[in-house]
């Protein structure tokens, strides 16, 4: 099996102990990651304090560190993707994707500008207002992204001024271990620190005094404990958590226009994605006609170990997850929902679960009110185009929605009343780093990327300088 290192102070710290990492496609060890330690966290803690003040000095250095490492990321996309296969467990093609995408977010914050505003020129004064970095960031990566996440988190901090101490998710951290060791040569000493271990790490990180910025993707559950955790030191967060995402269609609609768009946009990663579609709401006339559009990709779509030739769709990626995703199936079915296509596990010893389209279920059922993170869709019909605004909007939940009709201007008054952090006109999914991202209510705390995004990583400090 390959060694995989964790990251601290620019070297290469194996650690005094290990856990394994399973292929979600075979449930069998592919290898092992170091367990950090408590002595261990504790010299990335101070390697990123000591780098700071250097680092955040610079900006020009910055800006040129960014920029290398994104060309570095780009060179080793194929084996960054491939290492994702290994452990997450999506295909190929779309884990190379994902690499990629790393290297777009570290060149796009490589090349953003830190604002400084001037709101007074006059005989009196010269105000300006200024960004100061806040220190030390502690980032806390989830297992469906595992290198985009990090890329997403690492670009604004570096480039706002801050260093940074990172931590996969004990599910998937060798392609980000790995990750720290291309960027090695990239960054100085101590700016980028990587670790891993289970979560008990990351409640240490989040308690750590060193800390000043706390940015986390995950749960929800897990996401209160990191607020909690940061409260008594004032620590700064994001929180980008959980989403529920409805799509509605309105009765202008043309199903077999719009199916295939549905269709990815809930069981692309398998349903892992916190801003897929997680449940539709159609007109009862078209409730029937839609299903089994849905139905009939589900049916074709091809799943399989991430890398074979021609798989679409690969395992769950964690056993707890997939045992979830059985759970709440076997749940609605039980109760009455029909499965107009898949309905349970695959065989084998992977974490296969067949694409599965629920007709029949209705708000109030588990699987509609949950996020089931897994390749499940439930279509639910409604006769008033109130009511289903109303259901949509009827949850904890806000992080993304669609509205899809062949009036746009008509969609988007729809969207506009829905509650969540972003909504889409006749698509979902579409994302940037120059887009803000993150959610209402129960589905986070500030936002990703864009300049917004940045902003959640620096202080403003006003610079008076008094005249005559």
């Amino acid at each position: 099996m390959p060694g995989y290192t964790m990251t601290i102070d620019g070297a290469a710290v194996a650690g005094t102990s290990s856990f394994d990492v399973l292929n979600p496609a075979t449930n069998a060890v592919h290898a092992s990651a170091p367990e950090c330690s408590g002595e261990e966290l504790t010299a990335a803690m101070s390697a990123a304090s000591e780098a700071f003040p250097a680092w955040r000095a610079d900006e020009a250095a910055r800006r040129e560190a960014l920029a290398e490492a994104a060309k570095v990321v780009k060179a080793a996309a194929a084996e960054l993707g491939a290492q994702i296969t290994a452990e997450q467990g999506k295909p190929l093609r779309e884990a190379g994707y994902e690499a990629m995408a790393g290297e777009t977010w570290l060149g796009y914050f490589a090349n953003l500008e830190l604002p400084r505003q001037v709101i007074q020129d006059d005989e009196r004064a010269f105000v300006e207002v200024v960004t100061r970095p806040l220190g030390v960031v502690a980032a806390i990566t989830p297992w469906n992204f595992p290198v985009s996440s990090a890329c997403m988190k690492i670009a604004p901090a570096l480039a706002a001024g801050n260093t940074v101490v990172l931590k996969p998710s004990p599910f998937t951290p060798l392609a980000t271990l790995r990750l720290g060791e291309l960027l090695r040569e990239v960054f100085p000493p101590g700016v980028l620190n990587v670790v891993s271990g289970s979560d008990a790490l990351g409640a240490r990180m989040t308690e750590h005094p060193t800390v000043r910025k706390i940015t986390f993707t995950g749960s929800v559950a897990t996401g209160k404990r990191v607020a909690s955790a940061a409260a008594p030191d004032l620590k700064r967060i994001t929180l980008e958590l959980g989403g529920n995402d409805p799509a509605i269609l309105l009765d202008d609609v043309q199903v077999d226009a719009v199916a295939d768009g549905i269709f990815w946009s809930s069981f692309a990663n398998s349903g892992q994605i916190c801003s897929a579609i997680k449940r539709v709401y159609v007109p009862a006339s078209l409730h029937d006609a839609l299903v089994e559009a849905l139905a009939s990709r589900a049916r074709k779509a091809v799943v399989g170990d991430g890398t074979e030739k021609g798989s679409r769709l690969g395992p769950i990626t964690t056993r707890p997850q997939f045992e979830r995703v059985c759970e709440l199936v076997a749940e609605a079915l039980a109760g009455g929902a029909r499965a107009a296509a898949g309905g349970g596990p695959l065989e084998g010893p992977g974490n296969f679960f067949a694409p599965t389209v629920l007709a029949g279920v209705e708000d109030g059922s588990r699987i509609v009110d949950e996020e089931q993170f897994g390749p499940v869709l439930p279509v639910i019909a409604y006769d008033d185009l109130d009511e289903a605004v109303r259901r949509a909007n009827g949850t904890h939940f806000g992080l993304d929605a669609s509205v899809w009709s062949a009036d746009p201007d008509r969609a988007a008054e729809v969207a506009g009343r829905l509650e969540c952090g972003t909504a889409w006109i006749n698509t979902h999914l579409m994302q940037g780093p120059a887009q803000p991202f993150g959610g209402t209510k129960w589905s986070g705390i500030g936002v990703e990327n864009g300049p917004w995004g940045l902003a959640g990583f620096y202080d403003l400090q006003t610079l008076y300088r008094a005249r005559g």
